[in-house]
């Protein structure tokens, strides 16, 4: 499984002036950097949750159908699958039809069954499906608790601004961040 990230979102869940206020930062010298920071503490959220705080579109890359028929998807939560695409043997692609498909989109991993998809023709990548992930476009879709581990993760980076560079942010993830994201992280046996 590949994923590739065709568009990210159209805004962050934490706004410059929330981040000030949380960090009681005033004047505009440093916003630039907050809003790095801000990008930076979602990114790494989304990294250890394996959620999308925004709407963000993304393609899903597979050698062959799953043998239980099941796709799941890591990339959550799912809100549509836009298109699957199958390569025959001469890399001619086609459009699996999605009439009958059934998406459990909130459910962690996010669970994809299709009715009667073709079978890829090429060993690897023969299947592309792309889907779009989020909460969704506005900030207000995002859960408080992930809002304020980002807005405390900003704070925390903003601390060290001096000494650690943006490239090499997070440097730390502050007291109470594990507490605030733990009912949305995806834990495996």
């Amino acid at each position: 499984m590949t994923y590739l990230r065709l568009s990210g979102p159209a805004g962050e869940a934490v706004t410059l002036a929330e981040a000030k206020a949380h960090a009681r930062i005033d004047g505009d010298d440093e916003d630039a950097l907050i809003e790095s920071l801000i990008a930076a503490a979602r990114e790494y959220l989304e990294a250890v949750t394996g959620l999308c705080l925004m709407t963000q579109r993304f393609r899903l890359y597979l050698d062959r159908w799953p043998a239980d028929g099941v796709i799941q998807i890591d990339r959550g939560p799912v809100q549509a699958i836009e298109t699957v695409t199958v390569y025959g043997a001469d890399g001619t692609p086609s459009e699996a039809a999605l009439a009958g498909h059934v998406l459990d989109g909130a459910a962690r991993p996010a669970r994809l069954m299709l009715a009667d998809p073709p079978q890829p023709g090429r060993m690897a990548n023969g299947i592309e499906i792309d889907f779009s992930a989020g909460f969704g476009d506005a900030a207000t879709d995002v859960p408080d608790g992930l809002k304020r581990a980002m807005l405390l993760h900003v704070s925390e980076m903003f601390s060290y601004r001096g000494a650690i560079a943006i490239a090499d942010q997070p440097a730390s993830v502050p007291a109470g961040y594990e507490a605030l994201i733990a009912p949305y992280r995806m834990r495996r046996l």
